[in-house]
């Protein structure tokens, strides 16, 4: 039986979900409110189940990963689909095999839909181009992570009832961070109010092209926020001296109560995980049930990702992006 809240293939009229960048307003939208209708239904919906009944989905994950990886992998089983996780530190790629060389065989394989994280940013738009299925980015090197930012759009619509209008603060390693990227991306075209905050050795140059407010006093840069969305340090990007030392850092640029009364009394507190407590926020302030948003953020990963493998695989024929 059909499910009738499955739109025709126009809904979604790109082959790859490879950043947030190229999509519109609209689209974005479109996705957001396909995600809220996943999160409303039963986890046993059995309409649901038969959406990729004979469809293989693909993680090909060359980067470690816990949150993502197990997200994607229950949301295609919740929608019927069979699905195989490639063990990148075993396979042929750990013996010299190029990536154009794992894409095509792959792609002799029949996936469907491949799901890809890298390290390098372009290597998934990259493979996208030597495959006939799908491919979703799962996060490339400092470039984009789609569905971090829709899930993380339909938390706040969820939790704050919209998003336009919204000042969003995004504080901490913005340099190293696809998330940021991704999200700022979504949030502005969405209409929300931009800040990032990080120290300038974090910030990268010309940040402020992409229609954001740069703070480097975390102070002022959380003044009225909405949303306080933090952000890991990623020490394993970094080569040489970034910050002075962890303890300073989190005395300058780490969330708690004591800053956080400097955003709106109701700002709801995000973080993509995995989180650093003590090191971006107070362990405290991240369990905070009536602040914190971070658990719910990892529940809506699953209903995101459930609406991404829908729109995708309504017509594995359509357009190009």
């Amino acid at each position: 039986m059909s499910d009738p809240a499955r739109k025709p293939a126009a809904f979604y009229p790109h082959r790859h979900l490879l950043g947030i960048e190229g999509l519109s307003a609209d689209e974005i939208t479109r996705l957001l409110d396909l995600s809220q209708s996943y999160a409303e239904r039963p986890k046993d919906d059995h309409r649901a189940r038969s959406l990729l009944s004979g469809r293989t989905v693909m993680n090909l994950f060359f980067e470690n990963s816990t949150r993502t990886l197990t997200s994607f992998e229950l949301a295609a089983k919740r929608l019927g689909a069979d699905v195989i996780n490639m063990a990148v530190s075993t396979s042929s790629i750990k013996k010299g095999e190029t990536l154009l060389d794992t894409a095509m065989t792959l792609n002799a394989m029949g996936p469907d839909v491949l799901i890809v994280r890298h390290p390098e940013s372009g290597a998934v738009s990259l493979l996208s181009q030597k495959v006939d299925g799908a491919v979703v980015n799962a996060g490339d090197g400092r470039h984009e992570h789609p569905t971090q930012a829709l899930l993380d759009a339909l938390t706040i619509r969820r939790r704050r009832g919209r998003i336009q209008g919204l000042i969003v603060a995004i504080c901490g390693d913005v340099l190293h961070s696809r998330v940021a990227r991704s999200n700022i991306h979504l949030l502005t075209k969405l209409g929300a109010k931009v800040r990032v905050i990080a120290p300038t050795t974090l910030l990268p140059s010309q940040i402020d092209k992409m229609g954001v407010e740069v703070f480097t006093d975390m102070r002022k840069g959380l003044k009225d926020a909405d949303v306080v969305m933090m952000l890991r340090l990623q020490l394993e990007r970094m080569q040489g001296a970034y910050v002075p030392s962890i303890r300073e850092y989190f005395h300058f640029y780490g969330l708690d109560y004591d800053k956080l009364e400097i955003a709106k009394p109701d700002a709801i507190i995000m973080h993509p995980g995995p989180m650093n407590r003590g090191v971006e926020i107070d362990s405290e302030l991240a369990d905070d049930i009536n602040r914190s948003v971070i658990r719910e953020q990892v529940e809506m990963g699953v209903a995101v990702r459930m609406a991404c493998l829908d729109a995708l695989t309504r017509d594995l024929t359509g357009a190009n992006t």
